[in-house]
């Protein structure tokens, strides 16, 4: 539970102010990073511009407010009343008027402007963990559009060395065909493969544009200033152990923001609970007698009877939220649990399917296709044998992109499950 003195709420409020002053100052700023681009700088870049927490930002302004105004005491109303006025008789105009100002003060008992200002606090509370949530969220997406990027170029750069192996095996048939060792056909076939190969390129790199705009976004921009994402695809790193994750899942935000929500929720049934309390309003004035030109102190109070509406239904409501409170959290964790050793399984399993790809298939691929293109020269294979090995290959170098795209991706997710520190190597 937070306990605030005066003097914290001040200091609370005006560094609070002081962080807006500069998120704003900062999100007018043109943000958009130039030359190689790191997940760092992609990172720093979102948290200072990203429209969406600009915009939380003053969702902590707000509830700051709302401390001051639950800490207000009621105002005092002022009274004036009119009396024998108007009537018959001796009563008629205004010859026996009795005029009464009153001055009232509503007294809350219970503490419950305490409670007020407690539950705004908490309120406060939710909203700064709600923040960090959504602050984990923008790194979680930056990381993925990041790895998105960085995929993008390995594709583009997959499509130029297959359009060059393409080309090398259209330039090779030629010479062949040329010569008379091999029909015409097959430097038809070999040029068709060349087109395809020269389409996907273009697809590939019209692909990586779009990932750059989408990855700019993040911060705002129009367009992407950087020149090119820095990282290195196939750098595999580690993560903690199982159950190690498993521990830090309940300090994530996620599960943090059901911890508070219960104080809140506490706090809310105390104050529900004191509101059935009824408060005193004490009075006091002076009243004019117009008949003899006197004057007369007059005071009185007042309780309300809590004979039918003792709060009973917001009573009722507050412990429901609190029950309410605790399931909610229940059932997130163990979601946070499942999907934490679901995306853990998945991982390890890109990780070996990456270092089979990488260490045994394609160095055999490889192989296989240097001595299907020598025995091609030598007339010992056909053009649809090399064509096979050649697209065998391009097919495993294409799969180890998508399984060390996998990894990263999961690494991502499961860093944003448990509130880590979200990386991608640079090279």
């Amino acid at each position: 539970m937070w306990f605030f003195t005066a003097r914290a709420r001040k200091a609370r409020a005006y560094w609070l102010s002081i962080f807006l002053a500069v998120s704003v100052a900062q999100a007018a700023e043109p943000i958009n990073p130039q030359g190689e681009l790191t997940l760092a700088r992609a990172v720093d870049a979102a948290l200072r511009a990203n429209p969406e927490l600009v915009a939380a930002s003053y969702e902590l302004s707000a509830a700051q407010a709302r401390i001051v105004q639950a800490d207000l005491r009621r105002n005092p109303e002022i009274g004036i009343e009119l009396e024998n006025f108007a009537g018959s008789g001796e009563l008629k105009r205004t010859d026996a008027l009795e005029t009464t100002l009153s001055l009232s003060q509503v007294v809350e008992l219970g503490g419950k402007r305490s409670l007020r200002r407690t539950v705004a606090e908490f309120d406060l509370e939710s909203t700064t963990i709600e923040r960090r949530a959504r602050e984990l969220d923008v790194l979680g997406e930056v990381t993925r559009r990041f790895i998105d990027v960085v995929v993008a170029q390995e594709r583009v750069r997959f499509a130029a060395e297959a359009s060059a192996l393409a080309g090398d095996t259209e330039k090779a048939i030629d010479i062949r065909v040329k010569a008379g060792r091999t029909p015409e056909a097959e430097r038809s076939r070999a040029r068709v493969a060349l087109t395809r190969a020269l389409i996907e390129q273009r697809q590939a790199e019209s692909e990586l544009r779009s990932t750059r705009y989408t990855l700019a976004a993040m911060w705002g921009a129009p367009e992407p200033g950087f020149s090119e994402a820095r990282a290195q695809l196939f750098n595999l790193p580690a993560v903690d152990a199982v159950a190690t994750l498993l521990d830090r899942i309940e300090q994530s935000p996620d599960l943090l923001r059901f911890v508070s929500a219960n104080r809140l929720r506490d706090a809310e049934l105390r104050l529900a609970r004191i509101q059935a309390r009824p408060d005193l309003t004490f009075s006091i004035g002076v009243r004019r007698f117009e008949e003899t030109n006197d004057s007369a102190l007059v005071a009185g109070f007042s309780m309300p009877l809590g004979v039918f509406d003792r709060n009973q239904g917001g009573i009722r409501e507050a412990e429901l939220r609190v029950q309410q409170s605790n399931a909610q959290r229940e059932a997130a964790l163990v979601q946070a649990k499942s999907s934490l050793l679901a995306l853990h399984q998945e991982m390890e399993a890109a990780r070996a399917r990456i270092e089979t790809l990488r260490n045994d298939a394609v160095p055999q691929a490889q192989l296989a296709l240097d001595q299907t293109r020598s025995g091609y020269e030598r007339g010992r294979f056909s053009f649809l044998e090399l064509i096979s090995v050649q697209e065998e290959l391009l097919a495993l170098r294409s799969a180890a992109i998508d399984a060390a795209a996998d990894y990263h991706r999961l690494l991502a997710e499961i860093e944003r499950l448990t509130s880590a520190a979200i990386t991608l190597p640079a090279q």
